[in-house]
């Protein structure tokens, strides 16, 4: 099966980008120009998203509210030549874990994922919204199966609609140890549930076991770490890893650093196969992600370039 690529689009909107962010548009005729088949789309402002959590408001910028809406942004995205691999529904401002009422998460993941419905993406993204200090405050038991209870229900939503819930577990977020991961895994355990296995947060959790808290739960390269994930990965991205995290305002670790491939120490030649076999994936896109990265716009072209040489070998 040939493969389809595509990138995150949050790459120009957050981190470095948030004061001038490149506009949907620019960004899809952009893509189109370097031979991309498609986008991610980080549904959020100034991105077409499907509103404001809090309720209407105009300065929600890219809001599509209404059907119809969407259904010319998905006419206009298929008119380049493009398609959507993928969306990152934008939950963060939502409690998971330090909460037993999940209602305002579960409403807006179904907003999130009738907005996908219409705009023709299988495949959700998301994460356990926050840190992993968060476990400090409530007992790890009781956060897992928040979480777990959370997404089976997340999971339904996503059935009714066709689509699939992928998880990526990150260091700036809670439940980043492979034990931690399978369990949920495994107390999920719904069919249209899985791994979005990223390539950096891959060396950052399972390699460096960045913002573990407690002991560290580390193994000796990336492709023993994946090999824990055996048929559950649905979804990944490909980047680099320089070893190190992304800084928040105050200057301490986030979640990893996305450089630009060969500007840091993965070798694909090693992960490629390891990851290529262990993904059970429902689709054919495979997705770059320039998370944080200050250049990204112009590091596009040569993550292009790069991708497709991974493609050639290993797709």
């Amino acid at each position: 099966m040939a493969k389809r690529t595509s990138i995150g689009s949050w790459a120009y909107t957050i981190g470095p980008y948030a004061g001038n962010p490149v506009d949907f548009d620019t960004v899809c005729t952009k893509l189109k120009e370097l031979g991309f088949d498609g986008v991610e789309l980080g549904a959020f402002p100034p991105h077409p998203n499907p509103g404001n959590p809090a309720g209407p408001d105009e300065s929600w910028g890219g809001a599509l509210p209404e059907k119809s809406q969407r259904e010319e942004l998905r006419a206009k995205v298929e008119a380049l030549g493009l398609g959507f691999s993928g969306i990152a529904a934008n939950l963060w401002g939502e409690k998971l874990i330090n909460t037993d009422d999940q209602s305002k998460y579960l409403a807006e993941f179904r907003k999130n994922s009738q907005f996908a419905r219409d705009l023709g993406i299988l495949t959700i993204r998301v994460d356990t919204v926050q840190p992993p200090t968060i476990l400090r405050e409530v007992d790890p038991a009781t956060a897992m199966r928040r979480v777990v209870e959370t997404w089976k229900t997340c999971c339904d939503i996503a059935a009714e609609n066709g689509q699939y819930v992928a998880w990526e577990f990150e260091p700036g977020f809670a439940f980043n140890k492979a034990s931690d991961i399978l369990r949920i895994l495994d107390r999920v355990n719904k069919p249209n549930f899985g791994l979005l296995y990223d390539t950096c947060h891959g060396q950052m959790v399972g390699v460096v076991g960045a913002r573990q808290e407690g002991a560290k739960e580390v193994f000796p390269s990336q492709v023993e770490f994946i090999r824990q994930f055996e048929g559950r990965i649905i979804h990944f991205h490909l980047i680099d890893s320089d070893n190190t995290c992304h800084k928040d305002a105050a200057g301490n670790d986030e979640t990893s650093t996305h450089p630009p491939f060969g500007l840091g120490i993965v070798d694909f030649d090693q992960v490629m196969p390891a990851l290529v076999q262990a993904a059970r994936l429902p689709h054919d896109w495979w997705t770059i992600d320039l998370c944080f990265w200050g250049n990204a716009w112009e590091a596009t072209a040569g993550c292009k370039q790069k991708l497709d040489e991974l493609i050639q070998k290993y797709g």
